[in-house]
C-alpha cells in the first residue's frame, strides 16, 4: 500500500500510460485490419481477446526484449513477417457485401493480430520497462489500463474503415512501414545503418510500397479468378 500511495508510482504509472497510448496506434490499426474480415457479431471478440492477450504477450516481453533485440536476423525475420501479414490482410479485403461476402475466422484474426503484436511490440516494451523501473506492479498495472484505449481505437479504426475504404490501404502501408523499419533495425546492420542514416527510411518506404503493390495485385487477381 506505502508503494500505491508514493508520487513515484503515480508518476511511473502515468508515465506507462501515456507511452502505450503514443505507441499503440500501429497494434490499434493491425487489430482493426484484422478484425474486420470477421461477421459484425465477432468483431468485439476479436478486438477484445487479441488485444488482451498482446498485452499479456507484452508483459512477458518486457523480461526478455533487451536480450531478444541482440539476437542478429531476429528483427528481419520479424519484418520479413509484418510485410507477409500486410500483404494478407490488404490482399483479404473484400469490396463485396451482402451474401457474397466472405468472412475470415476469429482464431485466424486473433492469430494474425498477436504474431503482428509480437514484432511491432519488441521495441514499445524497451520504453515502458523503463518507465516502471524494475516495479512489476506498475508494469502490469500500466499495461492492463491500456487494454481499453487499445480496444477504443480498434473500434474506432474498424469504423472509420467501413466509411472511408483508402484507411484500409493506408493502414496496410503503416504495417510495411513498421516492417522495413523493422529489418533494417537488424543488429547485424547497425554499421551499416549508422553509416548511411537514409537507409532507415528507404526501408521503410520500400516496406510500405511493396505491401501496398503486392496486396493490391493478389487482390485484383483475386477478382478476375472470381
Amino acid at each position: 500500500m506505502e508503494l500505491m500511495q508514493s508520487a513515484e508510482f503515480w508518476i511511473g504509472l502515468v508515465k506507462i500510460i501515456w507511452i502505450n497510448i503514443i505507441l499503440s496506434g500501429d497494434n490499434a490499426v493491425v487489430i482493426a485490419l484484422a478484425a474486420r474480415s470477421l461477421p459484425p457479431d465477432q468483431q468485439k471478440k476479436a478486438i477484445f481477446f487479441g488485444s488482451a492477450a498482446a498485452v499479456v504477450l507484452r508483459i512477458a516481453l518486457t523480461v526478455v526484449a533487451v536480450k531478444l533485440l541482440a539476437l542478429p536476423y531476429l528483427q528481419i525475420v520479424g519484418g520479413l513477417l509484418l510485410l507477409y501479414i500486410g500483404v494478407q490482410l490488404l490482399s483479404d479485403e473484400d469490396d463485396d457485401e451482402g451474401e457474397g461476402k466472405e468472412y475470415g475466422t476469429l482464431f485466424a484474426a486473433v492469430r494474425t493480430i498477436l504474431i503482428a503484436d509480437l514484432v511491432m511490440s519488441l521495441d514499445n516494451v524497451i520504453a515502458v520497462a523503463a518507465a516502471a523501473q524494475g516495479s512489476t506492479t506498475l508494469l502490469v498495472l500500466g499495461l492492463a489500463i491500456s487494454i481499453p484505449l487499445v480496444i477504443f481505437g480498434s473500434t474506432l479504426m474498424i469504423k472509420l474503415m467501413e466509411r472511408f475504404p483508402i484507411i484500409v490501404v493506408l493502414g496496410a502501408a503503416l504495417i510495411g512501414w513498421v516492417g522495413g523499419e523493422t529489418m533494417v533495425s537488424d543488429v547485424s546492420l547497425r554499421e551499416v545503418l549508422v553509416a548511411n542514416p537514409w537507409l532507415h527510411y528507404a526501408a521503410a518506404a520500400a516496406g510500405a510500397a511493396f505491401v501496398v503493390g503486392l496486396g493490391r495485385f493478389l487482390q485484383k487477381r483475386a477478382r478476375v479468378a472470381h
